[in-house]
């Protein structure tokens, strides 16, 4: 049961910070009075917390879940923080809010072979086993659909009003 808890921490995260938010934003602050609007402070909570990885000591772990053909080194694990930071940051700026978007879903497509490596050879992560697909998967697709949905989905249109969070 710890390992599943181990597992699902950044689904923990990314849920407890969308309802705080949403909360937030009930209690008046106009920024978080949707819940697309927290949805996007969750996601961008998320991502910074997982980026974090990239550049920790769990940064072998990620380069160890590397598929062939994938290059070996650390650069891309690097690389791969920065874009997810970038990518956070990117979704609190309505400006850039679909390109991080389009940006992230991208990236958590690109990073799926790892997870599918790690699951079937058992490379562990944070010194527990990988988790299995049947956990993964759902998981991965959770996280592209709330990016999907905050950032990249078209807003409903309402007849010459332009909504403050939309901005």
């Amino acid at each position: 049961m710890a390992t599943l808890f181990v597992q699902l921490q950044v689904v923990f995260v990314l849920a407890i910070s969308f309802i705080l938010l949403r909360i937030v934003g009930l209690l008046g602050v106009e920024r978080l009075s949707s819940w697309r609007a927290a949805g996007l402070g969750a996601l961008a909570i998320m991502f910074l917390i997982t980026s974090s990885a990239h550049f920790t000591d769990m940064k072998y772990d990620l380069a160890a879940m590397l598929p062939e053909p994938l290059p070996d080194g650390l650069w891309i694990i690097y690389l791969t923080g920065v874009f997810e930071i970038a990518g956070a940051i990117g979704l609190l700026i309505p400006r850039t809010r679909r390109l991080a978007g389009i940006g992230l879903v991208l990236l958590l497509i690109a990073a799926f072979p790892a997870n599918v490596n790690a699951a079937l050879n058992g490379i562990p992560f944070g010194g527990e086993p990988p988790t299995p697909l049947w956990l993964r998967t759902p998981e991965q697709l959770l996280y592209i659909g709330m990016v999907w949905w905050t950032s990249i989905k078209e807003r409903p249109k309402v007849a010459g009003c332009v909504r403050a969070r939309d901005r």
